[in-house]
């Protein structure tokens, strides 16, 4: 029996590293590129497997390079799939990703818009302990995703993403009733309920509408402040792990996947939170979705390592501006609620840019607590 299956959409993504986000009609440079297998659902998977997750995956992709290239990743990675080849291009997403982690995404549907019913293994779901699924883009296959969640016989997963900003809560309660965990990123969440930004103080209020809706558990993440976990049992907030930022993209998938991981372990809420925000630590590392993720060992060294907090404590005010001056700080670069690793002045200073644009710096104190 495998232990999760991924449902989503199947990308060739195209990943620019450009000196900044292009305003219309202004021409920006690119500074590298890269090119990966994607899809939400399809990272997720494959960060699972990495972490030794027996993992499947249901999906299409066109008769094309990009195809084969996907498929072929797919098996390395040691995920057994059911991906049918259709005439037509494989989806694609281009990112262009500025040096402060700030990324403008286009996607390029493909053969994904063709997914249908009929296109789903329910045998090969239901035979798995876990479905996670991830959004599609178009009204159909939104109705497909619902009839899915209906006629499954396992748990379900559900990253609703881009949905979020094309329908509103009552539109994906029905699915939401049905899922064991959901994972929601902030943006995400807020626009869920028709927010511009939710504060961080409401997460209570609005989570409990999702758990009232039917769902066991649900997964906020916060970028640099972590995340918030809620369930009827429970509602707690776990810290990030300060890291040298390079691209963001896909930490949300890596956080989905560490949560699974530690879930299907046993692990307690706060533990799944934890090691769902080391999983996510370890992609935005790199550039890319998946070249940042860790294997099962680096997971197992971290957690034979003990817990490691990282006390962030603030300097005085006059020792904080002074050491914005040095580290010459151009607070555009940075990207709010992230934190970003400095060791330039002999020690490790997390360089941190608040909801509200102010800029903190504190000292990272490491220490080991076993258990």
């Amino acid at each position: 029996m495998l232990e999760v299956v991924g449902l989503g959409a199947l990308n060739y993504d195209e990943l620019y590293a450009v000196e900044r986000i292009a305003a219309g009609g202004e021409e920006v440079g690119i500074l590298q590129m890269h090119t990966a297998p994607g899809g939400s659902a399809a990272n997720t998977i494959v960060a699972l497997a990495r972490l030794g997750v027996s993992t499947g995956f249901v999906g299409v992709v066109g008769n094309d390079q990009a195809g084969d290239f996907i498929i072929e990743e797919m098996r390395k990675e040691g995920v057994e799939t059911r991906i049918k080849r259709k005439n037509g291009r494989t989806g694609r997403a281009l990112s262009f990703i500025d040096r402060s982690g700030e990324r403008a995404l286009y996607i390029f549907a493909g053969v994904n818009d063709s997914f249908s019913i009929s296109d789903v293994d329910f045998s090969f779901i239901n035979a798995a302990k876990i479905l996670h699924m991830s959004s599609f883009v178009s009204e159909e296959q939104f109705e497909m995703q619902k009839e899915i969640a209906r006629r499954i016989q396992t748990k379900l997963s559900f990253s609703p993403g881009m949905l979020c900003f094309s329908h509103r809560f009552s539109a994906l309660s029905e699915i939401f009733a049905r899922c064991d965990v959901v994972f929601f990123s902030l943006r995400e969440f807020s626009a869920l309920f028709g927010l511009r930004r939710m504060h961080k103080n409401m997460l209570e209020e609005f989570t409990a509408h999702v758990l009232d809706a039917g769902a066991r558990t649900v997964c906020v993440t916060l970028g640099g402040e972590g995340c918030y976990i809620a369930s009827k049992e429970a509602s707690l907030s776990v810290p990030a792990f300060p890291t040298n930022v390079v691209d963001t993209t896909g930490a949300g998938d890596a956080f989905a996947a560490g949560f699974l991981a530690a879930k299907l372990r046993g692990k307690s809420l706060e533990e799944c939170g934890r090691i769902g925000n080391f999983v996510a630590s370890c992609c935005i590392r790199e550039f890319g979705c998946r070249k940042g993720l860790p294997r099962r060992e680096e997971l197992e060294r971290f957690l034979a390592k003990g817990r490691k907090i990282f006390k962030l404590c603030q300097n005085g005010v006059e020792e904080m501006e002074e050491k914005k001056k040095t580290l010459e700080i151009d607070p555009k670069a940075l990207k709010a609620g992230m934190c970003y690793i400095d060791d330039s002045l002999g020690e490790k200073l997390a360089i941190c840019k608040s909801d509200d644009g102010k800029i903190r710096i504190y000292k990272v104190i490491e220490k080991e607590e076993k258990g």
